[in-house]
């Protein structure tokens, strides 16, 4: 019987690009909490067209691949994992998502990509997505998207899938078991882990 492949998805800002801004999560987290009052997970979703501008240029910082990509197409195009993205990018954003899924050559090595389409809150959004997809691992850096996604599985009674995180150096201090800095030690985890 053959063997099952894994089945990987990927973040795109923060995991598949490197993207230095993303050390303000913890800062807006807080800032959401306690100075605006908001309770629950809730990502905020840009209105208008400034708003939107605004939110383009922001995502500019996403400017490079993050150390480890080679390693990633490396692997899914020897056939040893099924690769996806699943970004929340909202639909606004799409222009530049297809941009740098033609710069990585993404055809040639992911299985699927998928964005934010419908806009739905990013945590639902990329749930819907796993759990669509069946994957087994997921890699995201946004931390309360990984706690949020964490907890979905320990309800769902979903031992098997894995949730991994990669920290920021502000989140640093928080303790979780599949955390790395960089997309390259993630990968090497996963191929030390369950692809020998």
């Amino acid at each position: 019987m053959p063997k099952k492949i894994l089945k990987v998805g990927f973040d795109l800002d923060g995991v598949i690009l490197y993207n230095p801004a993303r050390i303000v999560r913890p800062i807006t987290s807080v800032i959401k909490r306690v100075l605006l009052h908001k309770k629950g997970l809730i990502f905020y979703y840009p209105k208008s067209h400034w708003e939107k501008t605004f939110w383009r240029i922001l995502h500019l910082s996403s400017f490079i691949t993050a150390p480890g990509l080679s390693d990633l197409v490396d692997l899914a195009k020897s056939g040893k994992i099924e690769a996806y993205i699943i970004t929340a990018r909202f639909d606004f954003l799409k222009n530049d998502f297809h941009s740098w899924i033609k710069k990585i050559n993404g055809d040639k090595f992911l299985k699927g990509y998928y964005h934010n389409s419908k806009n739905e809150q990013p945590h639902i959004f990329k749930e819907k997505m796993i759990k669509k997809l069946n994957l087994d691992i997921y890699v995201e850096d946004n931390w309360d998207i990984v706690n949020y996604l964490e907890k979905k599985n320990f309800e769902d009674g979903n031992k098997q899938r894995k949730i991994v995180w990669i920290y920021n150096f502000f989140d640093r201090q928080i303790k979780y078991k599949d955390r790395f800095p960089i997309l390259r030690s993630a990968i090497k985890m996963i191929r030390t882990n369950y692809l020998t």
